[in-house]
């Protein structure tokens, strides 16, 4: 019984699974006001389920890559409830658990999956992944442009996902080997699969000193006062 938490991303999501099934599952894709939703989203489906939270056996929290401040509060969340319900804590990269979701969407037989999650400008976080899920290229931040992912399109046919891909539409519009699916948001029932091989290999992280990944550092905006700089 794991406890699921994905707030890398203006989702806002939590799900119970069972087995690598989804019991229950409450979110917000487009929300924000993490710190608000979590908890309450938390109480909604520990209620539908009838799940106690000293019968859960993992908190699963999505790890990034993301926002900064939806990371924290996820994995603040997390940590709180693992101290709490002497819980392990396992860690999802969100791009991996994005790309099942992906999946789902994809009809093509051999298709490449590119979940994106939205960097600012034309900069996206992403990952590449054929289709059994494997990992084609690590995460790494990405400026968009017409001949991104030239090297795939040639063979197969590509899909881009992802709040990081709905502002590449417009670039590939002309472009039949790359498909973006719009709309898409990240959902903690994508971390089902994962979750479930990451606790039966009790692949665990530190609870004390587990910090999600930002891939890059943090850098907070300098105000400005009149007359100053």
């Amino acid at each position: 019984m794991i406890l699921c938490l994905e707030t890398a991303t203006p989702s806002c999501s939590v799900a119970l699974i069972h087995n690598g099934e989804v019991l229950a599952c409450e979110e917000d894709p487009k929300g924000q006001n993490h710190s608000e939703k979590i908890t309450l989203f938390i109480d909604s489906v520990m209620r539908k389920s009838g799940v106690s939270y000293g019968q859960l056996d993992a908190v699963a929290v999505s790890m990034g890559p993301g926002s900064y401040t939806g990371l924290r509060i996820g994995v603040s969340t997390a940590k709180g409830l693992c101290y709490a319900a002497g819980k392990p804590l396992i860690a999802i990269d969100t791009l991996h658990a994005m790309a099942f979701g992906g999946k789902m969407k994809v009809e093509s037989e051999k298709p490449i999956l590119v979940p994106m999650i939205d960097a600012r400008r034309m900069e996206v976080y992403a990952e590449i992944f054929d289709e059994n899920i494997n990992r084609i290229e690590d995460t790494k931040a990405i400026i968009i442009d017409e001949n991104s992912f030239s090297e795939y399109k040639s063979e197969r046919d590509v899909f881009l996902f992802g709040d990081g891909a709905d502002k590449c539409a417009e670039l590939f519009a002309n472009d039949d080997k790359i498909n973006v699916i719009k709309d898409f948001y990240c959902s903690a029932e994508y971390m089902n699969v994962l979750a479930q091989r990451k606790f039966d290999n009790k692949d665990f992280v530190d609870v004390a000193y587990f910090e999600p990944f930002y891939l890059k550092d943090f850098v907070p905006g300098i105000p400005t006062v009149k007359g100053l700089r």
